[in-house]
C-alpha cells in the first residue's frame, strides 16, 4: 500500500522531534513516504534541510490550528516537566487538531503499568495519563506510544559517575526498559505513516535490566570500571533537588522509585511495530556511549 500522508511533528526544535522527522526523512522514497511539516514555537531553532517549517506554540491554540492545516497525521511530542500546565497544553494541540480537519494523533507518553502511581513520579505520570484520555475522547484516530526511559540520560550519567566511581540512584533491583531516542523515533515515525496500531496503547521500549547490570554493560562497552550503590531516597531528593530544583528533584526521585517498584517493566511492542526485535542494549549502549564521547549526547 502507498502512503501519502502529510505528517506534522511538534517541538521540532527538540531532540525527539528531530529525530522523529529525520527518521520520516529516512522511510522517504519507500512505499510509505510521507510529506513531512516541523512544527515548533522557535521555528529558527529547527535545523532540517528541506523540511517546512511552521510557528506552533502549545500554548496559543489558534497558532497550533494554523500549523495543522493540511496535515494528515499529528506526533504530539509531550510538553517537558516545568513547561507549565502540561495537561491543558496537551489539550490546546488535539483542539487545534480536531479544529483543523487532523485525522490521527500520536503522543508520546511515557511507560508504567501503574505502580508508578505510588511514588513521586505520579504527578509526571498522571499528566501523560490525562493527554491519553483527553486523546482517546477526542474522536481522532489516536495513538498513545509510551516511550521507554531514554538510555542517554543514565549512559551519560554512568560516564561521568565521578572521582570515586560509583553510580548511585534509589532504583535498587528494579528492572526497567530502557530504549534510545533513535529507536524510539524509528518506530514513532512507522507509526505515523502506517495505521496497524491505531487506536491502541503501544509500550515503546527494549529489553529491562537492573541498575547494575545496566552499568555492568556499560563498563563493557566503554571500558569503565563504575559501580553501583543503592542509596534512599531521601538521598537521591535532597542532592537532585539542589542541583536542579525542587520539581525535577521530585520528578527524577520519583521515576527512579518506579524503576525500583517495577512500574517501568512492561512487555515491549516494538517488534510488532517495526517487524523486527529492537537493538540489543549493548548496540545500543555502544551506540549513545560514542555520542556522550564525541559530545553528542545530551548530559
Amino acid at each position: 500500500m502507498t502512503y501519502s500522508k502529510r505528517i506534522a511533528v511538534t517541538a521540532a526544535g527538540g531532540h525527539l522531534g528531530t529525530a522523529i522527522i529525520k527518521s520520516l526523512g529516512s522511510i522517504a522514497g519507500s512505499d510509505e513516504a510521507a510529506d513531512v511539516v516541523a512544527v515548533a514555537r522557535n521555528p529558527e531553532a529547527v535545523e532540517l534541510e528541506g523540511v517546512e517549517v511552521r510557528s506552533g506554540d502549545y500554548a496559543d491554540v489558534a497558532q497550533m490550528t494554523e500549523a495543522f492545516v493540511g496535515i494528515d497525521t499529528v506526533v504530539l511530542v509531550s510538553a517537558p516537566a516545568g513547561a507549565g500546565d502540561r495537561v491543558q497544553l496537551h489539550r490546546n494541540v488535539i483542539e487545534a487538531a480536531i479544529t483543523a480537519g487532523v485525522r490521527k494523533v500520536i503522543y508520546t507518553s511515557v511507560i508504567g503499568n501503574g505502580d508508578e502511581m505510588d511514588t513521586l513520579y505520579a504527578p509526571m505520570a498522571e499528566v501523560n495519563r490525562q493527554a491519553e484520555q483527553d486523546l482517546q475522547d477526542s474522536g481522532l484516530t489516536w495513538i498513545a506510544a509510551r516511550n521507554g526511559l531514554y538510555l542517554e540520560f543514565d549512559v551519560a550519567h554512568i560516564l561521568n559517575a565521578g572521582p570515586d566511581g560509583i553510580f548511585r540512584n534509589n532504583g535498587g533491583e528494579g528492572y526497567c526498559c530502557y530504549i534510545t531516542r533513535t529507536e524510539i523515533a524509528l518506530a514513532t515515525a512507522v507509526l505515523a505513516v502506517r495505521d496497524h496500531c491505531d487506536n491502541r496503547i503501544v509500550n515503546i521500549v527494549g529489553e529491562a535490566y537492573r541498575q547494575d547490570e545496566l552499568i555492568d554493560i556499560v563498563n563493557t562497552q566503554a571500558g569503565t570500571s563504575v559501580s553501583y550503590e543503592a542509596v534512599d531516597d531521601d538521598s537521591v531528593l535532597q542532592k537532585i533537588s539542589a542541583d536542579r530544583g525542587d520539581e525535577v528533584g521530585r520528578m527524577l526521585t520519583g521515576c527512579y522509585q518506579a524503576i525500583r517498584a517495577g512500574a517501568f517493566d512492561v512487555e515491549s511492542d516494538y517488534e510488532q511495530i517495526l517487524g523486527m526485535p529492537c537493538k540489543p542494549m549493548q548496540l545500543m549502549a555502544a551506540e549513545v556511549i560514542a555520542q556522550c564521547r564525541a559530545g553528542n549526547a545530551e548530559r
